[in-house]
């Protein structure tokens, strides 16, 4: 897998995070510039520690099931990255609205909660890079960086511009894994 792929991957499972840092900002207009950064940086963390994390619980899981899945693997990650692209292109069209959060600014355990489910497409992303015999270190790392600077970006941009582009960024992640999915199984088939 080259750079650009593992990037695109990384953005699109940053999307997620994002959407969820944009709420966050959305709620500390009223905070100091320096709690504020604290906040940020909090969030940004939270999410980038958990994408890296979750993708590498993936990759050993995934180890240890690919000699049954080897002929089909290719399957098996467009599979996986088809469900999940359509998971995320779902839940931004039909669910949003009627999970709207409360404007309050989340706390430690909550923080936790939505970094980890965040995370979960991660964890199935993981299985597929088993199979595709990459580097978890480098990949889980350069999928923690971009997440952790895509949501603090993600709460300066709630601070300021509040839900304009959640939905449509969500849509366009789930496309981008999709259309990644398809490229692998293209390349394999031929």
């Amino acid at each position: 897998m080259n750079l650009i792929t593992l990037i695109l991957i990384a953005l699109s499972l940053s999307l997620d995070a994002f959407a969820v840092a944009v709420t966050s900002g959305t709620t500390i207009k009223t905070l100091k510039i320096s709690a504020a950064f604290r906040y940020t940086m909090r969030v940004a963390l939270f999410f980038g520690f958990f994408q890296a994390l979750m993708p590498t619980i993936g990759w050993l899981a995934g180890k240890g099931i690919i000699r049954y899945i080897e002929k089909w693997d290719h399957f098996v990650i467009f599979g996986i990255l088809l469900i999940v692209g359509l998971k995320m292109i779902y839940e931004s069209i039909f669910l949003k609205e009627n999970e709207k959060q409360e404007n309050k600014i989340f706390s430690f355990y909550e923080l936790f909660i939505l970094a980890i489910a965040t995370s979960l497409d991660a964890l199935a992303i993981g299985i597929s890079l088993s199979l595709l015999n990459v580097s978890i270190f480098f990949s889980a790392f350069i999928i923690g960086i971009i997440t952790f600077i895509v949501s603090a970006i993600g709460v300066r941009i709630g601070k300021t511009l509040g839900h304009l582009f959640e939905n449509k960024l969500e849509v366009f992640g789930g496309l981008v894994l999709i259309g990644i999915g398809i490229k692998i199984l293209i390349n394999h088939l031929h």
